[in-house]
């Protein structure tokens, strides 16, 4: 499932920076209900969501997509 891709490469960034979902869905101002479904693959993240998560852990937005779906 593509939602997969995304929400398991958006928790790797978010580990990566020592960030807890709880912090980073009060940063980007969304429920930490939402990032967890985000980061399970349950729900694909918006272009303004992936926009302020990319912000907030300083990580480009291109480096939070799937390698697959650059070439969409």
């Amino acid at each position: 499932m593509e939602t997969d891709k995304w929400g398991r490469r958006i928790r790797a960034f978010r580990k990566l920076k020592g960030r807890t979902q709880e912090g980073l869905a009060r940063e980007i101002g969304i429920s930490v209900s939402v990032l967890g479904e985000i980061e399970r693959g349950s729900r694909l993240p918006s272009g303004q969501i992936l926009k302020k998560i990319s912000d907030v852990l300083s990580v480009p937005v291109e480096e939070l997509t799937p390698p697959d779906e650059l070439d969409k």
